[in-house]
């Protein structure tokens, strides 16, 4: 029986039956396997883009999949390949597009947000958004693909090096994988965060993690780097505390990438930007190169995903993950079990 979670509005979410939608031309129908929880999705059960999304909504966008259905026209799948999806839909005309930077679309849709996700059993998708995963990666752990996706991102664009001092600010699941991701490559790296239970689990995975509280983390960079400070800063809190601190962190030239979103506009120490010729660099989604990094990474077993998956649940337990995400206290990800 095929069932969906929608989002009604003012924190309500109704398990029902879902409607498969058959594939058109240059679809596919999927039957979806695991999906992670995000903070997207958190903000959209909150409210907060309520202006936005049509209601009901099905959420969902961190996913595994098997390949049901296929619509006219579409080659290079076929039924029961093991697919994640890329869930960008951009409109290939606006200047961003036209540039080759489709990913940042001024008219971006987002799948999930902008359109039904993948919190429901048969989810259907542009065929150009699924990239197909080798046979020995699970699908829960191919379900932490799309966030994985986002960190590769994040450290190929930081045009990071083997040996570069690296500083994460914020250890969720974005920072821990842009960490992750980061060590993979050769550097030395750092993680702040203030929850005791994310710095337990980043010594966890072998990754050093202080929480800024407890210890001066400025000094703590400048004894390692012998006074030189942090080649990079991946501010990944979204606070304002991460916003003042960076800048004290960073080494002559060195390079601050925001990848968190800031609910409101943080003050910034520009005048440190001029004394020190910092750079400043924005970061976001992920283009079809960090997915393939993403897969290659997961499929090699290269980093410990397994130990950043808090639970599986079923997907009647969505209003609970997001009860327990609010919390704050002892999760990381929560996958649900489609």
């Amino acid at each position: 029986m095929a069932q969906a979670a929608f989002y009604e509005g003012d924190r309500r979410i109704r398990l029902g039956l879902g409607e498969p939608v058959d594939p058109g031309a240059g679809e596919v129908q999927l039957q979806v396997s695991h999906c992670g929880i995000c903070g997207t999705d958190l903000h959209i059960f909150h409210g907060a883009m309520d202006a936005r999304v049509e209601m009901p909504l099905v959420m969902g966008h961190e996913m595994s999949a098997t390949v049901r259905k296929l619509g006219t026209g579409v080659e290079g799948f076929e039924l029961g390949d093991k697919v994640v999806v890329m869930p960008l839909a951009p409109c290939q005309a606006c200047p961003a597009c036209d540039a080759g930077h489709s990913h940042i679309c001024h008219n971006l849709n987002f799948l999930g947000i902008d359109t039904p996700g993948a919190f429901q059993s048969f989810w259907t998708v542009p065929a150009h958004t699924l990239h197909r995963i080798p046979a020995n990666l699970s699908m829960k752990h191919a379900a932490m693909i799309e966030p994985l996706a986002v960190a590769c991102h994040d450290v190929r664009l930081a045009n990071l090096r083997p040996g570069d001092h690296v500083v994460v600010l914020g250890g969720g699941p974005i920072g821990m994988l842009v960490a992750l991701v980061a060590r993979h490559a050769g550097a030395s790296v750092i993680v702040s965060e203030i929850n005791p239970y994310r710095v337990e689990l980043a010594s966890n995975v072998g990754l050093e993690a202080v929480n800024p509280s407890e210890t001066d983390l400025i000094a703590l960079i400048m004894r390692r780097t012998k006074g030189r400070g942090a080649d990079i800063v991946f501010e990944v809190s979204g606070s304002q505390a991460g916003a003042d601190i960076m800048t004290e962190l960073l080494r002559t030239r060195g390079l601050a990438v925001i990848v968190a979103i800031f609910a409101h506009k943080p003050k910034i120490d520009l005048f440190r930007f001029f004394w020190r010729e910092l750079r400043l660099k924005g970061v976001r989604v992920y283009e079809s190169q960090d997915f393939a990094d993403a897969i290659s990474l997961a499929a090699a077993e290269a980093l410990p995903l397994d130990e950043l998956i808090t639970d599986i649940r079923p997907l009647s337990a969505l209003r609970s993950g997001f009860e327990d995400m609010e919390k704050g206290g002892q999760v990381m990800k929560i996958l649900l079990e489609i």
